[in-house]
Protein backbone atom coordinates (compact mmCIF):
# COMPACT_ATOMS: atom_id res chain seq x y z
CA UNK A 1 0.00 0.00 0.00
CA UNK A 2 1.35 3.54 -1.03
CA UNK A 3 2.81 5.92 1.97
CA UNK A 4 0.02 8.29 2.91
CA UNK A 5 1.08 12.20 2.14
CA UNK A 6 1.21 12.88 5.95
CA UNK A 7 2.93 10.23 7.00
CA UNK A 8 6.01 10.62 3.84
CA UNK A 9 6.63 13.92 5.68
CA UNK A 10 6.72 12.38 8.98
CA UNK A 11 9.08 9.67 8.28
CA UNK A 12 11.49 10.76 5.98
CA UNK A 13 11.29 15.00 6.49
CA UNK A 14 10.78 15.82 10.17
CA UNK A 15 13.63 16.01 12.07
CA UNK A 16 13.84 18.16 15.59
CA UNK A 17 15.45 21.82 14.50
CA UNK A 18 18.77 22.75 14.88
CA UNK A 19 18.84 26.46 14.02
CA UNK A 20 18.06 28.87 16.90
CA UNK A 21 16.26 31.18 14.77
CA UNK A 22 13.83 28.33 14.17
CA UNK A 23 10.25 29.04 16.23
CA UNK A 24 8.24 26.23 14.87
CA UNK A 25 9.05 23.82 12.32
CA UNK A 26 7.02 21.30 10.27
CA UNK A 27 3.53 20.48 11.50
CA UNK A 28 1.46 23.55 11.15
CA UNK A 29 0.23 25.86 8.35
CA UNK A 30 2.63 27.88 8.57
CA UNK A 31 6.68 27.54 10.15
CA UNK A 32 7.89 31.02 12.62
CA UNK A 33 11.75 32.12 12.19
CA UNK A 34 13.00 34.37 14.17
CA UNK A 35 15.06 36.98 12.40
CA UNK A 36 17.63 38.82 14.87
CA UNK A 37 17.95 42.30 15.09
CA UNK A 38 20.81 43.76 12.56
CA UNK A 39 19.57 41.15 10.30
CA UNK A 40 18.22 40.77 6.89
CA UNK A 41 16.76 37.77 5.32
CA UNK A 42 17.92 36.58 2.05
CA UNK A 43 15.34 34.00 0.18
CA UNK A 44 16.34 32.11 -3.12
CA UNK A 45 14.14 29.16 -5.00
CA UNK A 46 15.24 26.45 -7.68
CA UNK A 47 13.29 24.04 -9.24
CA UNK A 48 14.86 20.98 -10.78
CA UNK A 49 13.16 18.87 -13.11
CA UNK A 50 13.77 15.56 -14.69
CA UNK A 51 15.03 15.41 -18.16
CA UNK A 52 15.79 19.14 -17.79
CA UNK A 53 17.78 19.38 -14.94
CA UNK A 54 18.32 16.04 -14.43
CA UNK A 55 18.87 12.81 -16.41
CA UNK A 56 15.46 10.17 -15.72
CA UNK A 57 17.18 7.32 -13.05
CA UNK A 58 18.98 9.34 -11.60
CA UNK A 59 20.04 8.66 -7.89
CA UNK A 60 18.03 10.17 -5.56
CA UNK A 61 21.06 10.41 -2.97
CA UNK A 62 22.67 13.20 -5.57
CA UNK A 63 19.60 14.80 -6.15
CA UNK A 64 18.84 15.83 -2.68
CA UNK A 65 22.66 16.77 -1.76
CA UNK A 66 22.34 18.85 -5.41
CA UNK A 67 19.07 20.29 -4.88
CA UNK A 68 20.18 21.63 -1.13
CA UNK A 69 23.59 22.62 -2.69
CA UNK A 70 22.76 24.64 -5.42
CA UNK A 71 20.16 26.90 -3.30
CA UNK A 72 22.88 27.10 -0.36
CA UNK A 73 25.51 28.51 -3.47
CA UNK A 74 22.91 30.97 -3.79
CA UNK A 75 23.04 31.89 -0.39
CA UNK A 76 26.83 31.92 -0.36
CA UNK A 77 26.93 34.49 -3.18
CA UNK A 78 25.17 37.02 -0.95
CA UNK A 79 27.30 36.39 2.06
CA UNK A 80 24.09 34.86 3.85
CA UNK A 81 24.28 32.53 6.64
CA UNK A 82 21.59 29.44 6.00
CA UNK A 83 19.71 28.87 8.67
CA UNK A 84 16.22 27.07 7.42
CA UNK A 85 14.66 25.48 4.15
CA UNK A 86 11.16 24.49 2.49
CA UNK A 87 10.88 21.76 0.17
CA UNK A 88 7.85 20.83 -2.35
CA UNK A 89 8.41 17.32 -3.97
CA UNK A 90 6.09 16.75 -7.35
CA UNK A 91 6.15 12.84 -7.61
CA UNK A 92 4.87 10.32 -10.05
CA UNK A 93 4.61 7.87 -7.52
CA UNK A 94 5.66 7.22 -3.20
CA UNK A 95 8.88 4.72 -4.35
CA UNK A 96 10.09 4.80 -0.46
CA UNK A 97 13.88 3.53 -1.25
CA UNK A 98 13.56 6.63 -3.71
CA UNK A 99 12.36 8.81 -0.88
CA UNK A 100 14.81 7.44 1.80
CA UNK A 101 18.07 7.84 -0.31
CA UNK A 102 16.66 11.30 -1.81
CA UNK A 103 15.75 12.33 1.71
CA UNK A 104 19.44 10.92 3.18
CA UNK A 105 21.12 13.66 0.46
CA UNK A 106 19.11 16.45 1.49
CA UNK A 107 19.20 16.22 5.49
CA UNK A 108 22.73 15.36 5.55
CA UNK A 109 24.18 18.54 3.69
CA UNK A 110 21.44 20.26 5.71
CA UNK A 111 22.65 18.80 9.14
CA UNK A 112 26.35 19.81 7.97
CA UNK A 113 25.54 23.79 7.60
CA UNK A 114 22.66 23.16 10.73
CA UNK A 115 19.91 23.46 8.26
CA UNK A 116 16.35 23.21 9.29
CA UNK A 117 13.95 21.42 6.59
CA UNK A 118 10.84 23.47 8.02
CA UNK A 119 8.13 23.07 5.73
CA UNK A 120 6.70 22.63 1.99
CA UNK A 121 4.36 20.52 0.37
CA UNK A 122 3.59 17.13 -1.89
CA UNK A 123 1.60 16.65 -4.89
CA UNK A 124 1.17 13.94 -7.53
CA UNK A 125 3.09 14.98 -11.01
CA UNK A 126 6.16 14.60 -13.14
CA UNK A 127 9.30 14.15 -11.08
CA UNK A 128 9.99 18.01 -10.22
CA UNK A 129 12.05 19.28 -6.90
CA UNK A 130 11.83 22.74 -5.61
CA UNK A 131 13.47 24.24 -2.67
CA UNK A 132 13.37 27.81 -0.98
CA UNK A 133 16.14 28.77 0.92
CA UNK A 134 16.91 31.16 3.83
CA UNK A 135 19.68 33.04 5.01
CA UNK A 136 20.97 35.65 7.28
CA UNK A 137 23.06 38.65 6.14
CA UNK A 138 24.22 41.90 8.37
CA UNK A 139 21.31 44.31 7.18
CA UNK A 140 22.82 46.89 4.38
CA UNK A 141 26.14 43.73 3.75
CA UNK A 142 25.00 41.82 1.13
CA UNK A 143 27.39 40.79 -1.83
CA UNK A 144 25.79 41.71 -5.13
CA UNK A 145 25.68 41.66 -9.10
CA UNK A 146 25.58 45.73 -9.29
CA UNK A 147 28.40 46.73 -7.58
CA UNK A 148 31.74 46.16 -9.18
CA UNK A 149 34.33 48.59 -10.24
CA UNK A 150 36.44 49.42 -13.31
CA UNK A 151 39.95 48.47 -12.13
CA UNK A 152 38.46 45.68 -9.75
CA UNK A 153 40.42 42.11 -10.03
CA UNK A 154 37.99 39.30 -10.58
CA UNK A 155 38.55 36.10 -8.87
CA UNK A 156 36.53 32.58 -8.41
CA UNK A 157 36.68 29.89 -6.19
CA UNK A 158 37.89 25.78 -7.00
CA UNK A 159 38.26 24.95 -10.16
CA UNK A 160 36.23 26.04 -13.90
CA UNK A 161 34.49 23.51 -16.34
CA UNK A 162 34.74 20.20 -14.12
CA UNK A 163 31.15 19.52 -14.05
CA UNK A 164 30.42 20.63 -17.19
CA UNK A 165 33.06 17.80 -18.20
CA UNK A 166 30.86 15.38 -15.90
CA UNK A 167 28.00 16.60 -17.97
CA UNK A 168 30.09 15.16 -21.09
CA UNK A 169 31.03 12.12 -19.57
CA UNK A 170 27.55 11.04 -18.42
CA UNK A 171 26.14 12.23 -22.15
CA UNK A 172 28.84 9.61 -23.86
CA UNK A 173 32.28 11.46 -23.65
CA UNK A 174 35.19 8.87 -22.66
CA UNK A 175 37.53 10.44 -20.16
CA UNK A 176 40.46 8.90 -18.69
CA UNK A 177 39.78 9.54 -15.19
CA UNK A 178 35.92 10.44 -15.00
CA UNK A 179 35.59 9.86 -11.28
CA UNK A 180 36.18 13.78 -9.64
CA UNK A 181 34.47 15.59 -12.72
CA UNK A 182 31.22 12.92 -12.30
CA UNK A 183 31.62 13.73 -8.59
CA UNK A 184 31.52 17.63 -9.10
CA UNK A 185 28.25 17.68 -11.53
CA UNK A 186 26.45 15.04 -8.99
CA UNK A 187 27.47 16.15 -6.10
CA UNK A 188 28.14 20.00 -5.87
CA UNK A 189 29.03 21.70 -2.66
CA UNK A 190 28.24 25.07 -1.84
CA UNK A 191 31.11 27.53 -1.10
CA UNK A 192 29.51 29.38 2.37
CA UNK A 193 32.53 29.59 3.76
CA UNK A 194 34.30 31.93 1.29
CA UNK A 195 30.71 33.78 0.86
CA UNK A 196 30.66 34.64 4.49
CA UNK A 197 34.65 35.66 4.35
CA UNK A 198 33.79 37.97 1.60
CA UNK A 199 31.19 40.13 3.67
CA UNK A 200 32.77 43.77 3.25
CA UNK A 201 35.83 42.09 1.18
CA UNK A 202 34.67 42.05 -2.28
CA UNK A 203 32.83 44.61 -4.32
CA UNK A 204 30.18 41.93 -6.46
CA UNK A 205 29.97 38.81 -6.50
CA UNK A 206 27.89 35.54 -7.91
CA UNK A 207 27.32 31.76 -7.89
CA UNK A 208 28.49 29.73 -11.02
CA UNK A 209 25.47 27.98 -12.02
CA UNK A 210 25.06 28.66 -15.85
CA UNK A 211 28.35 29.25 -16.92
CA UNK A 212 31.22 31.97 -15.97
CA UNK A 213 30.47 33.64 -19.63
CA UNK A 214 26.95 34.46 -18.82
CA UNK A 215 27.17 34.58 -14.69
CA UNK A 216 29.92 37.39 -14.97
CA UNK A 217 27.83 38.80 -17.73
CA UNK A 218 24.99 39.40 -14.80
CA UNK A 219 27.46 41.37 -13.42
CA UNK A 220 28.68 43.56 -16.08
CA UNK A 221 25.10 44.53 -17.10
CA UNK A 222 23.89 45.53 -13.74
CA UNK A 223 27.02 47.05 -12.53
CA UNK A 224 27.05 48.85 -16.08
CA UNK A 225 30.89 47.65 -16.80
CA UNK A 226 32.89 45.68 -19.23
CA UNK A 227 35.41 42.73 -18.27
CA UNK A 228 39.00 41.12 -19.87
CA UNK A 229 39.14 37.66 -18.80
CA UNK A 230 42.63 35.51 -18.88
CA UNK A 231 42.99 32.30 -20.51
CA UNK A 232 46.07 31.35 -18.66
CA UNK A 233 44.88 31.96 -15.64
CA UNK A 234 41.92 29.87 -15.64
CA UNK A 235 41.73 27.33 -13.08
CA UNK A 236 41.33 24.14 -15.05
CA UNK A 237 41.80 20.82 -13.54
CA UNK A 238 44.28 18.23 -15.56
CA UNK A 239 41.01 16.69 -17.23
CA UNK A 240 39.31 19.77 -18.51
CA UNK A 241 42.67 20.86 -20.10
CA UNK A 242 42.61 17.55 -21.48
CA UNK A 243 39.28 17.38 -22.85
CA UNK A 244 40.03 20.64 -24.46
CA UNK A 245 42.91 19.52 -25.85
CA UNK A 246 41.20 16.41 -27.56
CA UNK A 247 38.30 18.10 -28.55
CA UNK A 248 39.33 21.73 -29.62
CA UNK A 249 36.11 22.88 -27.30
CA UNK A 250 37.91 25.51 -25.72
CA UNK A 251 34.82 27.09 -24.62
CA UNK A 252 33.61 24.32 -22.47
CA UNK A 253 34.65 25.87 -19.11
CA UNK A 254 33.85 29.39 -20.13
CA UNK A 255 29.60 28.22 -20.58
CA UNK A 256 29.13 25.31 -18.62
CA UNK A 257 27.22 25.42 -15.98
CA UNK A 258 26.91 23.73 -12.51
CA UNK A 259 30.17 24.35 -10.97
CA UNK A 260 28.53 26.35 -8.16
CA UNK A 261 31.94 28.38 -7.64
CA UNK A 262 32.25 31.93 -6.54
CA UNK A 263 33.17 34.75 -8.96
CA UNK A 264 33.44 37.96 -7.11
CA UNK A 265 35.24 41.09 -7.79
CA UNK A 266 37.36 43.30 -5.35
CA UNK A 267 39.65 46.39 -5.56
CA UNK A 268 43.40 45.95 -5.62
CA UNK A 269 43.46 46.99 -1.88
CA UNK A 270 40.80 44.35 -0.84
CA UNK A 271 42.14 41.41 -2.82
CA UNK A 272 45.65 42.11 -0.69
CA UNK A 273 43.74 41.72 2.29
CA UNK A 274 41.66 38.63 1.29
CA UNK A 275 45.52 36.93 -0.04
CA UNK A 276 46.99 38.35 3.41
CA UNK A 277 44.18 36.92 5.47
CA UNK A 278 44.44 33.46 3.82
CA UNK A 279 40.38 32.68 4.41
CA UNK A 280 39.94 30.91 1.48
CA UNK A 281 41.54 29.78 -1.89
CA UNK A 282 40.91 31.69 -4.56
CA UNK A 283 42.66 32.48 -8.31
CA UNK A 284 42.89 36.04 -9.76
CA UNK A 285 41.25 35.43 -13.58
CA UNK A 286 40.69 38.70 -15.01
CA UNK A 287 39.87 42.26 -14.40
CA UNK A 288 36.77 44.72 -14.89
CA UNK A 289 37.06 47.87 -16.76
CA UNK A 290 35.06 50.55 -18.04
CA UNK A 291 34.55 49.46 -21.39
CA UNK A 292 31.19 47.52 -21.74
CA UNK A 293 31.54 43.34 -23.00
CA UNK A 294 32.82 41.03 -21.75
CA UNK A 295 37.13 40.07 -23.72
CA UNK A 296 39.02 37.15 -23.71
CA UNK A 297 42.86 37.73 -23.35
CA UNK A 298 44.80 34.10 -24.93
CA UNK A 299 48.15 34.87 -25.61
CA UNK A 300 48.03 38.76 -25.48
CA UNK A 301 45.15 38.60 -28.32
CA UNK A 302 42.06 40.02 -26.90
CA UNK A 303 38.99 38.66 -28.44
CA UNK A 304 35.49 39.55 -27.47
CA UNK A 305 33.21 36.66 -25.62
CA UNK A 306 29.64 36.25 -27.57
CA UNK A 307 29.29 33.07 -25.96
CA UNK A 308 26.69 32.80 -22.73
CA UNK A 309 25.31 30.58 -20.17
CA UNK A 310 22.51 28.58 -20.21
CA UNK A 311 18.98 29.81 -20.60
CA UNK A 312 15.80 27.49 -20.34
CA UNK A 313 13.86 29.84 -22.79
CA UNK A 314 16.45 30.46 -25.83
Amino acid sequence: MPIAEFDLIAKYFTRPAKNLSTRLGVGDDCALLAVPQGYELAITTDTMVENVHFFAGADAESLGHKLLAINLSDLASMGAKPIAVTLALTLPDTNEAWLAAFAKGLLSLAAHYQVDLIGGDTTRGPLTLTLQALGLIPTGKALKRSTAQPGDYIFMTGNLGDAGLGLKIAQGYLCAQPTAAEQRFNKPYPQIDAGLALVGAANACIDLSDGLAGDLGHILAQSQVGACLDWQALPLSAAVQAYIEETGDWAMPLTAGDDYELCFTASPGQAAALTASNAFACTKIGIIESALGLRLNKAGHIQPITVTGFEHFS
